[in-house]
């Protein structure tokens, strides 16, 4: 790659630099120091007394002072700009003894002999500083490198991009940032192995390094990567959005091209989104978040290798953009909380609770999960919410079981994004042994789409639950477009009715139909089945008829606070 192979490296040492003592620092104690070499001169030639409180002073005693005062400024340039600063205090020091040696020997100035060792001890002080700044800078780069660079491909990581940024921000420069994320890439680790995902990782990493220091997409470009299949590209120089996209095409193709490891061949693809500051925001949160939104969407439409460019239509519009603040607020104050809905079967016996996650408005007030959820998976905050939830919930069916010994079970909702990430079963693990909890009281409710969308990635998670204890729900069955081949294949143990089947069922015997359809499936795969949204007997009767195993729904209860929840149990129990 030639000499344009240290483009990044440089870039981030020029960050470095800039966080040292400014230029005109530099150039104020190289005029400070000569204008005190000036006056030192003229002082020790100058016959004459100044009173000073009262008392007469020489000229020629206030030497010492401009001398002594003349060499900080000489030390002052050896500690702050290290080598440029050592080798220009020596040059002015040294440039001062032949006219000290001429003043003693010719002139017999005797006055400048402790001058001449004043300097010589300032040359030993600057020298040693000189030594330990050097091995100091050597540690501080060695850490600075372990900072803003990816252990596994020598990219500069998500820290550098927020330097680089800040620095664009600074100095006015236009540039956008690309948040790339990898299409599929979790299928490489899943069946080769993280192994082969490191080295093809790294591939990536060369080929896209070699591209943005070669200069042929015509833009500055600094690539990144910020985490697992995960990268950002910063690219500046550009005249409009299109020469943005045509550089991300650069990158894009370069991409698609054949990685062979170990005589395999893989194909890979990604997602793009892009911001561009100052246009969209000239804030480095708002530009990371707005990045993101935007892949986050290109994702959820599920059309494969794309490129977008972020707008606020991504967010909906500005109110969707302040119930994102106010999320980020609640988790960040600990002010998620959640209620808990009985499940009955049709005897009317307690089944257990689905734990809801709420969320109060400033002043307040409820704000509806028909509001908050949305934009929580939109912005990639779900996956926090869900383990907030899952951990005060786990820690009620704690103190419930203590109490009751009862063998209710726990239903919590889990969205495909959490369930997808690395250590979201080790989270799970984590909270159950925490509050010593049995996995066979915990349901996870997963949506019907993950078996349109992950079908192959799920199947390995929920698997994992299963092997733990855990039972698995597919909500909402009914309203997705999952073949039986799917369903089938899934370990599942509940079928979960829409509620908007549920509505209709007495209305229309088309839903009526379908309803009992859904229940003659799940029993015909071994599942139980739990109707959601029942709010009248005679959806119960119709639910019964049809052999439904269980009811959610406002006919037997409402969601309720924790507290409400163990009082039920507890009745229960009792009345047991």
């Amino acid at each position: 790659m030639g000499k344009k192979a240290d483009r990044s490296a440089k870039t981030l040492k020029m960050l470095s630099l800039k966080k040292e003592a400014p230029r005109s620092a530099f150039i104020l104690l190289v005029l400070l120091f000569i204008i005190t070499v000036f006056i030192t001169s003229k002082i020790s030639r100058t016959s004459g007394e100044i009173i000073l409180f009262g008392t007469p002073f020489e000229y020629s005693s206030f030497v010492g002072v401009f001398s002594l005062l003349g060499n900080t400024c000489l030390v002052c340039l050896g500690l702050l700009f290290r080598k440029t600063g050592y080798f220009t205090a020596l040059f002015l020091l040294l440039n001062q003894f032949p006219i000290m040696y001429f003043n003693i020997i010719v002139h017999g100035n005797y006055r400048n002999i402790p001058g001449l060792f004043n300097n010589a001890f300032t040359i030993i002080a600057i020298t040693i500083i000189f030594v330990f700044n050097r091995r100091i800078l050597a540690y501080q780069n060695s850490i600075r490198e372990q900072a803003v660079k990816d252990y596994l491909t020598g990219l500069p990581n998500r820290f550098a991009c927020g330097e680089l940024m800040e620095d664009y921000i600074k100095r006015v420069e236009r540039f956008a940032l690309v948040s790339v994320d990898l299409n599929d890439f979790k299928s490489i680790n899943d069946t080769m192995g993280h192994d082969t995902g490191d080295a093809v990782l790294k591939v990536i990493a060369d080929r896209w390094k070699e591209l943005a220091e070669s200069g042929v997409t015509g833009t500055n470009d600094f690539v990144a990567r910020t985490t697992g299949d995960e990268f950002m590209i910063i690219i500046s120089g550009y005249d409009s959005s299109e020469s943005v996209e045509k550089t991300i095409s650069f990158y894009r193709s370069e991409l698609e091209k054949k990685i062979t490891i170990d005589d395999c061949d893989y194909f890979l693809s990604a997602c793009f989104g892009y911001v561009l500051c100052p246009e969209d925001s000239d804030i480095i949160d708002n530009l990371y978040l707005f990045a993101d939104a935007t892949l986050h969407e290109i994702k959820k439409k599920g059309s494969g290798s794309r490129v977008m460019r972020f707008t606020h239509e991504v967010f909906n519009n500005e109110k969707t953009l302040e119930i994102e603040r106010k999320i980020r607020t609640a988790l960040n104050e600990n002010k998620i909380f959640y209620n808990l809905q009985p499940q009955y079967d049709m005897q009317h016996r307690l089944r257990g609770f689905e734990a809801l996650a709420r969320m109060k408005d400033d002043d307040g007030s409820l704000i509806s999960p028909t509001e908050f959820i949305p934009v929580a998976e939109k912005t990639g905050l779900v996956d926090r919410i869900d383990m907030r939830v899952f951990e005060l919930a786990v820690q009620f069916m704690a103190d419930v079981v203590k109490d009751t010994g009862s063998d209710i079970t726990l239903s919590v909702n889990v969205s495909v994004r959490h369930l997808m990430k690395n250590n979201f079963i080790d989270d799970v693990k984590r909270i159950l042994h925490t509050h010593h909890v049995s996995p066979k009281q915990i349901e996870v409710e997963i949506t019907e789409s993950i078996m349109i969308d992950s079908a192959d990635q799920a199947l390995q998670r929920i698997e994992e639950l299963k092997q733990m204890g855990l039972k698995v729900a597919i909500d909402d069955f009914g309203t997705g477009y999952s073949s039986l081949s799917y369903l089938n294949s899934f370990p599942s143990d509940l079928l979960k009715i829409d509620k908007s089947f549920i509505d209709n069922m007495n209305t229309s015997e088309s839903s009526r139909q379908y309803v009992a359809m859904i229940v003659s499936i799940g029993h015909t795969l071994n599942l139980k089945v739990i109707s959601e949204g029942v709010e009248s007997p005679e959806q119960i009767d119709v639910l019964k008829s049809i052999g439904c195993d269980y009811i959610q729904g406002f006919v037997w209860g409402r969601p309720m606070p924790p507290e409400e929840a163990g009082k039920l149990v507890i009745s229960d129990s009792q009345a047991g």
